[in-house]
């Protein structure tokens, strides 16, 4: 039997490359990197090399990066750390419907702490309404968190206009991206969007589970949110993950320096696939603008149904999104940008990457073919 993995969204296959770095560092310069001889210094140099690396690609200050835990981490430091450090000037922050868990949950909980959170409505793509946003910025606002790309149905945000709207109407606002679906697939232009932080996660292109990037500009002011050694310049304590953060920075230079090429790529598989599944009735398509990103709706087809299915074909997939459960739940993107009830329970999410091929979208596409019939014979009766 052939197999097919498409949930490239909730987690990727670690490059080979990167396996064998990590390798090295585990078991060969596995110092400290605080250590003060030299198998600490070795460690520190994969640090530092990294932050450059990093620095370099995003075309910002090496002082102005962190390395975290994940996307989660680096969110929650964000949103809570920033309002923590700011909450003299304002207790507003504006996010949007369709975030992360990880933005969301925390916006939830500042709330409890007093804050004052507005949710931007978005249209049936998936796109926020700037003049929305712009009526409810004020001079309270002391955080916009936006995500760059959407994690169930790949709307792409649009991220310039946010950031230039909020510089031009209150520019001591800070403005947050959550971008781990989108790094390194889009790239994002720290400055000229006036992205004040950003969130990226590592296994989502290649690299290691386990850590995350947070960038961080110069004027923004957080609270830390780990007390320790005062690693990372006290922000971020605790021995940094060196196999993990050196996995990640190769991971990165791989997907940047075929960033284009791959994105040409995933358009044509997701053409084909789309192709390949056109005369298949009573399915629709969410979204759209990410080609790594395909939200399916299958009428009278349960998604946790269908994904097992999928799954004893060698297909695998996810029920929406992977990252907050792993129990499908009613999808607030979904209802968000306003679809029939019963997408709700009967949308599947198929996610390419870098490394998908024509066939395992093909496949794919054969037993879609095969599956949903014979699952509708039992609901169609």
């Amino acid at each position: 039997m052939m197999e097919s993995y498409l949930d490239n969204s909730a987690t990727t296959r670690v490059d080979d490359e990167v396996v064998e770095l990590i390798k090295k560092l585990m078991t060969e310069d596995y110092g400290n990197p605080a250590s003060l001889h030299r198998k600490g210094f070795d460690a520190e140099r994969y640090i530092r090399e990294a932050r450059d690396t990093f620095a370099r690609l995003l075309k910002c200050k090496e002082s102005e990066l962190f390395f975290t835990s994940g996307g989660t981490e680096s969110d929650n430091l964000a949103l809570t750390g920033a309002y923590m450090a700011n909450r003299r000037r304002g207790n507003h922050i504006i996010t949007t419907k369709i975030e992360h868990p990880a933005v969301s949950k925390t916006a939830e909980y500042l709330e409890k702490e007093g804050a004052r959170v507005d949710l931007l409505d978005v249209d049936d793509k998936g796109h926020i309404d700037l003049s929305q946003l712009e009526s409810l910025l004020c001079d309270d606002t002391v955080i916009v968190s936006v995500m760059h790309v959407n994690n169930e149905i790949g709307a792409i945000e649009p991220i310039e206009e946010i950031g230039d709207l909020i510089h031009k109407k209150q520019p001591e606002c800070l403005f947050h991206v959550d971008d781990i679906q989108g790094f390194g697939k889009l790239k994002p232009d720290l400055k000229k969007s006036h992205i004040d932080m950003l969130s990226a996660s590592a296994h989502k292109i290649h690299g290691p589970k386990g850590v995350g990037l947070f960038y961080k500009s110069e004027r923004t002011k957080l609270t830390p949110m780990i007390y320790g050694g005062g690693h990372q310049n006290g922000l971020r304590s605790g021995t940094e993950n060196v196999p993990g953060v050196a996995g990640f920075a190769l991971a990165t230079e791989k997907m940047y320096a075929d960033m284009d090429e791959s994105f040409r790529r995933a358009e044509v598989l997701r053409g084909t696939f789309m192709e390949g599944i056109s005369d298949i009735e009573d399915i629709r398509i969410n979204g759209g603008d990410m080609p790594y990103i395909i939200s399916l709706s299958v009428k009278d087809v349960r998604a946790e149904v269908l994904l097992h299915a999928l799954e004893d074909e060698g297909v695998f997939v996810s029920a929406g999104s992977a990252c907050s459960s792993n129990k499908p739940a009613v999808s607030a993107t979904l209802k968000a940008i306003g679809v029939e009830p019963w997408q709700l329970e009967s949308t599947v999410r198929i996610s390419l990457s870098h490394h998908t091929t024509e066939e395992e979208i093909m496949y794919a596409a054969e037993m879609l073919h095969k599956t949903i019939p014979q699952l509708r014979r039992f609901t169609r009766r």
